[in-house]
C-alpha cells in the first residue's frame, strides 16, 4: 500500500484537479487513486447527469437554456465522496443509475453547456471539496483544471487516442453497437468542446496519456504525479 501523502497544516483538503475526453479512463482511474490514497472522489460529470434528469423529469426541455436555468433554482443535490460508496441524490430520491440511463445521456450535454449552470455547478464543487473533510479529494470532468479549481497543487490532463477511448467506451457498453458508441463519444467530443477545451493542456497541467497504459500502469502514472507535485517524491 503506498504511503499516504502529507496533508497542509491548514487542514485544507489536497485538491487532485483531473480533465480528459469521454472515454479517456479518467472516472475508473480517479476512483481507483482516491481508493489508493485514502482521498475522497468527487465525479463532477454526474451533477450535469442529476440536472438533466431533474429537468427531463420535470417535463422540460434540456435543449431550452432558459428552462434549463430556471430548473437549477429548485435543484436539491447530494453525492457521496466516498469512492467505495457512491450515490447521488435529488432530492430525496437516488438516482445514483438513474442519471446513466440513455436518455440522460442524450440530454447532458445540453445541460452542461450552459454557462450559467456551470457557474452555480462549480460553487457547489469547490463548497464540496471545502467541506469534505478528507485528506484530498480527487476531482475528475471537464475544465476542472482550468476553471473550477485552477490553483489546485495538482492537476492533471488524462488523455489517450481518439481510437482507444472509443474502444474503452464500447468495451464498457456491453450489447451495444462499437461503431455506434464510436460515433456517439465523437459526437459527445465536438458538443463539448464547444463549452471547453479538454484535448489541450493548460500552463502547469500535467499530460497523462494512457494510449498505451492498462488500468493499473495509468493510475500508477496519476499517483507519481500527484507524489511529484506535492513533493513527496
Amino acid at each position: 500500500m503506498p504511503e499516504p501523502i502529507d496533508v497542509p497544516t491548514d487542514g485544507a483538503p489536497v485538491t487532485v484537479a483531473i480533465d480528459g475526453p469521454a472515454g479517456s479512463g479518467k472516472s475508473s482511474v480517479s476512483k481507483q487513486v482516491a481508493r489508493v490514497l485514502g482521498f475522497g472522489f468527487l465525479d463532477t460529470g454526474a451533477a450535469y447527469r442529476a440536472l438533466a434528469w431533474h429537468v427531463l423529469e420535470g417535463g422540460g426541455d434540456t435543449d431550452d437554456a432558459s428552462a434549463v436555468v430556471a430548473s437549477i433554482e429548485d435543484f436539491d443535490y447530494a453525492i457521496s465522496l466516498d469512492p467505495d460508496d457512491h450515490w447521488v441524490r435529488v432530492g430525496e430520491t437516488f438516482v445514483t443509475d438513474a442519471v446513466r440511463e440513455p436518455r440522460v445521456t442524450a440530454a447532458v450535454s445540453g445541460v452542461a453547456r450552459v454557462p450559467a449552470v456551470r457557474e452555480r455547478v462549480n460553487v457547489l464543487f469547490r463548497a464540496l471539496v471545502a467541506a469534505s473533510g478528507a485528506d484530498g479529494v480527487v476531482v475528475e470532468g471537464r475544465d476542472i483544471t482550468t476553471v473550477v479549481f485552477p490553483d489546485a497543487p495538482v492537476r492533471i490532463l488524462l488523455t489517450a487516442a481518439p481510437k482507444v477511448r472509443a474502444a474503452r467506451r464500447s468495451a464498457e457498453l456491453t450489447g451495444e453497437d462499437a461503431a455506434a458508441v464510436a460515433a456517439a463519444l465523437h459526437r459527445r467530443d465536438a458538443s463539448d468542446a464547444k463549452v471547453v477545451d479538454f484535448l489541450t493542456a493548460a500552463p502547469g497541467v500535467t499530460v497523462v496519456d494512457s494510449t498505451e497504459l492498462d488500468f493499473d500502469r495509468t493510475v500508477d502514472a496519476v499517483i507519481d504525479v500527484i507524489r511529484t507535485a506535492t513533493g513527496e517524491n
